[in-house]
């Protein structure tokens, strides 16, 4: 079986909320999951877009689903005092740990959603991209500015959006089929039990 494609952007609070059960939901039908970064804010310079709490009335909106969506589902959550945070040196780490060990990746992801809304840490601060990173630190600070790893961020960012369609996050494919937004979960997961519709 294919694995599910989950693009996210580390500074998306949807995002966070489904990063916390897609892995689950990918088992419960013998599926894995690719962990994808990828940077909104590209997607926003392109095509006019902003960040949700930035308009008027649906920012209010947005930041009470955010809670009240993670109320729902047990996660903890805490909106920063500072958001949204420039998420690209947490892609590049992300992606530089992912070179060498997807489950390692994985669980440094989970790691920096959890330090921005848990602990508001301020995840554009190498100094806390590196802590999160632990013994992988001393040379992932040597490898975030390689021309190389900007490079692939670039391009992974180019593809999310040109080759795949990613307008949002999170955005998750299975099978081909795209489904974008935390409320898309529970769709999925009919969609993998009956085999689509």
């Amino acid at each position: 079986m294919t694995e599910i494609l989950f693009y996210f952007d580390f500074s998306s609070p949807y995002a966070y909320l489904a990063a916390k059960r897609i892995d689950g939901l990918a088992a419960r039908h013998g599926r894995t999951v690719d962990w994808r970064p990828f940077l909104l804010g590209v997607f926003f310079k392109e095509n006019g877009g902003r960040p949700l709490t930035e308009y008027p009335l649906k920012g209010d909106y947005s930041r009470h689903d955010f809670a009240r969506s993670a109320r729902r589902h047990g996660i903890p959550f805490r909106m920063p005092a500072i958001f949204p945070r420039p998420s690209t040196l947490a892609m590049r780490a992300a992606l530089w740990i992912k070179q060498r060990d997807r489950a390692r990746a994985r669980i440094f992801c989970e790691a920096v959603f959890d330090a921005y809304f848990q602990h508001g840490r301020d995840i554009a601060d190498a100094a806390v991209l590196l802590d999160l990173a632990g013994d992988l630190a001393p040379a992932l600070a040597e490898g975030l500015d390689d021309p190389a790893l900007k490079a692939l961020a670039r391009a992974e960012t180019e593809a999310a959006i040109h080759q795949v369609g990613v307008f949002g996050a999170p955005y998750i494919v299975v099978d081909g089929e795209p489904f974008w937004g935390n409320d898309r979960l529970e769709m999925i997961d009919e969609w993998l039990t009956r085999g689509g519709w």
